[in-house]
Parts: structure tokens; sequence; C-alpha cells
């Protein structure tokens, strides 16, 4: 039999021609699938000459992925079943799990989540194969006749469509029949794969967690849809692992606690989208941006100011105008004027909310003349900009329409550029470290130069080349893990963005830094070089926490609400044991506020016990008790956030361990008994 040649898994092989991925890897069952020159594909695909084969474990990324999207298949075939006339929509698979829409069913109850699991284990135990099948276009029109969504994927290819290429794509049409062990076909969906061998591999270890309303194609115009989340992992244990951590994550939601502890409130009357800090909130936003401000003006950023709303053509000349306008606020016309008979005598203008900083930056920059002397010229505001984001996607304080960005943008020579890049991600994670986050890695977003997108991107070929290895190096140089992302930059060049995680293993994106050789041109900068020619500089835009907002939401979580003493609003409780030690407690607060120490004294008419737990569920750094041994000897006692104590502390001393704590920004809650 000819044999072919090709690497499998990293080793040069001859085998038979014909042999496909479930041969070669009969004996390993944990394979699921192959990876063929960097895409995956199903394990039963026949090898080719001179590719590279890996194969794929369940409880690998792309081997998660796959499983994921196979179950997404199990539960549409278990709706179906239940709804013969169910319109299906889309069904891609998501971060740590999966979802389908769905059209002409009423709303999804628990309990027919409840019912649809039980289908679908039933499903998963008969142990249907996945067969690929490659289909014409007319051949998917008679297919699909009763299924409108799918028809419109077959003829506009997905476009518009988010998650549609699961479906379709570059490259033709395929089917993905579910068969049963006696060659039957219980059910099809149009899909591009690739899947499990078997349903049987999907195992216990999934669960339908929630559904939502959803619109068909995400637009509010278009049909409404029942959309169905799961999730699902290689084990029951993975899966179990995986709720647990919900459980935490439910009950460290930034919203919750935002109310619990009277930090902030989302009004109806104002808007989706948009906070208010109460006192407490406020507080804590204080202290983030005083730190934040003065660090950067250590760091030797000057500090600016712009307005929240400018004429459109402003951003027509960054181009952020044809690239973001969707996600724009609708421009307000401004300035017309009317005769008495109404017709229009001056022509009205434009405004829009802005929703960067940095074209006003530029206009800074460019309002006097500059030297090569005095670069890099580094900016940095607390701006407030405004986003349209659509109500469906708006999430507490991690995704709003009004925020405040600590923006930052960097003028330098080509030559500063690169060490500019490398101080200022130490610089963000300097900043991150100090609010008590130290788990990181790099995401490098680079154009897409052949997908869908590539024509988004502006700049010759040659600038985007030296703007991404003057990242790369950057990244190099941080010694953290850098992980590809192609075509996430932005349209005017590339980015590096610090990935945290938090305390219990969720990854936020941070801090961000981009290149941008594109603005410079569109405003006209230029800076003097040392031979007297007019050069333009690079400019390099960055942000450090994101937005304060989502900051907070993050810090909120990471914490659980229970805040470093720095930054707690309320940073000493002091509780005396009975009426008559008021005074006593009035004067060690008047002590500790001329520290700089936030405290208040708990006198209302609660009984003691209830004035703790008070006290504790407002997750105050310091609960100080005052009782009679402590009055007559001068002293406090330290009750901490675990529940442990120190008792008779001199109040001097009491005062200056607090005081100490607090200034030296220490994280942790309790600092050492007697120190």
């Amino acid at each position: 039999m000819p044999e072919i040649e090709l690497v499998i898994d990293g080793v040069k092989q001859s085998v038979a021609t014909g042999t496909t991925g479930t041969t070669w890897y009969e004996s390993r069952k944990d394979v699921v699938a192959i990876m063929v020159d960097g895409t995956p594909t199903d394990l039963d695909s026949t090898f080719q000459a001179d590719c590279e084969v890996t194969a794929i474990t369940l409880d690998s990324p792309e081997g998660l992925d796959i499983l994921r999207h196979s179950t997404t298949h199990v539960l549409a075939q278990a709706v179906q079943d239940m709804f013969p006339d169910v319109n299906l929509g889309i069904g891609p698979f998501i971060t740590d799990g999966f979802y389908y829409d769905f059209g002409n069913i009423d709303a999804v109850t628990p309990e027919l989540l409840r019912e649809l699991e039980k289908r679908m284990k039933r499903i998963v135990k008969e142990g249907q194969r996945f067969r690929r099948r490659t289909i014409t276009e007319e051949e998917a029109r008679v297919e699909l006749a009763e299924q409108p969504y799918k028809l419109e994927l077959v003829t506009t290819k997905g476009k518009g469509a988010e998650g549609a290429n699961v479906e379709v794509s570059a490259g033709g049409l395929t089917m993905y029949d579910n068969v049963r062990r006696d060659g039957s076909v219980a059910w099809k969906d149009l899909c591009r794969g690739p899947h499990l061998p078997s349903t049987r591999l999907i195992g216990n270890g999934f669960a339908l967690t929630k559904s939502s309303s959803a619109y068909w194609k995400g637009d509010q115009s278009g049909d409404s849809l029942q959309r169905i989340y799961g999730t699902a992992w290689a084990s029951k244990d993975d899966l179990k692992a995986y709720q647990d951590r919900m459980a935490e994550a439910a009950k460290r939601d930034h919203r919750k606690l935002g109310t619990e502890l009277d930090l902030f409130s989302f009004p109806e009357e104002i808007g989706p989208g948009l906070v208010v800090f109460h006192p407490k909130g406020a507080m804590l936003r204080h202290e983030i941006e005083k730190y934040v401000i003065d660090r950067h003006m250590e760091f030797g950023f000057d500090f600016v100011h712009t307005p929240e709303i400018s004429k459109g053509g402003l951003f027509h000349t960054s181009g952020h105008l044809p690239y973001y306008a969707d996600t724009m606020f609708p421009p307000m016309n401004v300035d017309e004027e009317r005769d008495e008979e109404g017709n229009i005598t001056k022509a009205g203008q434009e405004y829009y909310l802005k929703a960067m900083n940095c074209p006003m930056h530029n206009l800074i920059f460019r309002s006097r003349g500059r030297s090569y002397r005095e670069l890099p010229v580094r900016f940095f505001e607390m701006g407030h900009d405004y986003r349209y984001e659509k109500s469906g996607v708006v999430h507490g304080l991690t995704r709003m329409r009004g925020f405040t960005q600590d923006d930052s943008h960097t003028y330098c020579t080509p030559e500063q550029a690169g060490e500019e890049i490398r101080k200022q991600i130490d610089f963000f994670l300097s900043i991150l470290k100090a609010f008590g986050l130290d788990d990181f890695y790099l995401e490098l977003s680079t154009r897409d130069t052949e997908g869908a997108h590539k024509d988004k991107f502006i700049g010759s070929d040659e600038d985007w080349e030296s703007a991404t290895k003057a990242l790369c190096d950057a990244c190099e140089a941080s010694g953290l893990q850098t992980v590809p992302d192609p075509g996430g930059a932005a349209f005017y060049g590339p980015k590096v963005s610090v990935q945290v995680k938090d305390a219990i293993g969720r990854t936020w994106q941070m801090s961000t830094i981009q290149y941008d050789f594109n603005q410079p041109e569109r405003f006209d900068l230029e800076y003097t070089a040392a031979d007297g020619t007019h050069q333009r500089p690079i400019m390099i835009h960055s942000a450090k926490l994101g937005s304060v907002e989502r900051f907070i939401g993050v810090l909120t979580e990471h914490y659980a609400g229970a805040f470093p003493a720095w930054l707690s609003a309320v940073q000493v409780k002091i509780v005396p044991v009975a009426d008559a030690f008021d005074d006593y407690c009035f004067e060690l607060a008047s002590k500790l506020r001329a520290r700089g120490v936030r405290v208040e004294v708990d006198h209302s008419d609660d009984r003691f016990g209830k004035k703790i737990r008070n006290a504790t569920k407002e997750k105050v750094p310091f609960i100080l008790i005052a009782g009679g041994e402590d009055v007559e000897a001068g002293a406090v006692s330290f009750r901490f956030r675990d529940g442990s104590q120190d008792n008779g502390v001199p109040v001097e001393e009491a005062v200056e361990r607090i005081h100490r704590h607090i200034a030296s920004r220490n994280n942790a809650d309790l600092f050492e008994t007697g120190a």
C-alpha cells in the first residue's frame, strides 16, 4: 500500500495512504480530534502528505471547545425533540460553556431547563456518532427549507451574525448528522465542526445554566429569540469545581456587594450603564484615583483635562467615527438658526459625546511648537467618556455607557518608543501590584492581514512591522508569558494588554498600551529634530486601570468587598460595650482622625452583639471595642475580619499600629499582633 510522509505530534512519520486520526490514535482514548496545520479537525479525517498533525485531548483548550460545541448540538436536538416547529439559530462555544438561540418557542422556564437536561443525558448515553458531510448551497436550501435562520446563514455566508463562524465559513458548506447505532439519522444541523466522535464522550460533565432573551443577529429590530446557556467539562469533577467557582463568584458579584455595602447604585431614572457613587463608594473611588494620579506625576506625566463634548469633525480627523460610529452616542445638532417662517438661516453643527480622549490630547500637543529636547511628552487625564453600549451587554461597573478612563498619551521619537513602552509596562504592573493584583500575563494584539477584518487596519506594512516589533520586544523584556491575539489590534496600531487573574482565578483585561503611527499623521503633529527638520512623533496610548469604574468592580469582586484598610471608606469602627463608654470612644476617634484615619463610632441604640455583627457585615478592616477594663487601662481591644482579637492594647499604640498599617498601603487584613 502506498505511503505518505507527514509530521505527527512532532515526529516525522511514514503512514499508509488512507490512515485517519481514528486509526492512528486507536489506543489513546483521550484523543477526541486532531490539529492539522493548526486547524482543529474531526478525528476521523484522513491524513494528508506534508501536513503537521497533533492530537487534541478532551481536557485541552481546543478539546474543551469541541466538547462544548458538540454539547450545543445535543441541546438543540433535545429542544427540537420537544418542539418540532422550533427555528434553530446559532450555537457557538464560549468561555467555559456554550449557548444556542431558538426561535418560535415560548420563554424558557427552570422546569424546561431541567427537562432538557434529562433529554440531553439520554442522547449522550445513546452514543450517537457525529458524522460530517459536505453539501452544496442548493442541497442546503432543500435540507434547511423549514429553518429560516439557517437558510439566511447559507445565503449571507453568516455575515453580520455573531457566532456564525461555527456554522458557515470559507471553504464550502457542511452538515453534521447525529447517527444512531442502527445507522439512522437522529438529528442534523448546519455546521463547520469539528465535533467529538460520539455523544458518549460528552459524559456527565455538563449542565444547563440559564436562559435569556436574544435577538437574531443581535439586532433589536430583528426576531426575538430564546437563548439557552450551558457549561461542559471533561469530567464531573471539573464541572463541580466550575460550579463551586460560580457560586463563589455570585457571592462576590460587585452589583450585589455595591448594594450591601452602600457603595453605588444604578438608578433607573438615570438610565442603563450609568452609575452614582454613594459616600462610601465615592471615598473608595477617590483613594484609587488619588493614588493613580500621584503615581503618574512621579513617573513624569503632565495632568490635563478636556471637555466631554466636541464637534464631530474632530473624530473624523482622528479616524474614530468611520470605525466606531455605532458605539458613540448619536450626534446633537446645535447652533442652528431659523427665521420666523422656520427656514434655516444658519446650519447647525453636529456635536458628539466623546468616547475617547486621544483626539483632544493631540490638540494640546499641537497647540505650540515642540522640540526633540522635551520628548517624550506625556499627557494624562481622568477622562469622562461615553459609549453607546447596547442595553443587553451593559453589566454593572464592568460594561458601562459612562465611565472614567485613566487615559494617557505619550509623544516620542521612534528611537524612544521601545524603551518608553518597556518602562510603561513595568509602571502598569507596579500600580496593579499596589492594589493587590499580582498574577499577570500579557496579550499581544496584532492586525489581521488575511481575515474578514483585514480592511479595518490603516497604515503601511512597514509601520505595522516596526510597531509590532517594539511591542514584542517590550513583552519579552517583561519576562511575562505573552499570548498572541491575531486581529485584535486597534485600527491604528498594535496593542499589549495586561491580563490579570483575581482571587478566584478569573481573568480580567486591565492595563493596555498601543503604538500609534496614524494619528500623528492625521493631526499633522510634529517636533523639531536636532537637525532642524520637522518630524512626526510616535504616539503611545495607555491606560493603567482601563476605566476607574470597571476597576472598582473588579477590585470589589477580588476582595469580596473586604477592601484593604488603605482603600476602605471606613477604616475603623469603634464599638462601646455600653453607653457609659461613648465619650471614651469619641475621644479615641478624634485621635485617629488627627492621624488621617477614617473612623466611625457606633452610638446607636442596638445591643453590643448586634453592633459587632453590623460592623462585621460592613467589612470594616478594624473594629475597636472599648469596655470597662479597657477604659480603666487606657486601652482598646481589636477585633479583626477573621474573628480574632487582640485585647488590652494601649490607645497610643493602637493608633500608631493602625496609622502605620494604612500608610504602608498594606493589602493584608491583619498586622502582626503586638507590632
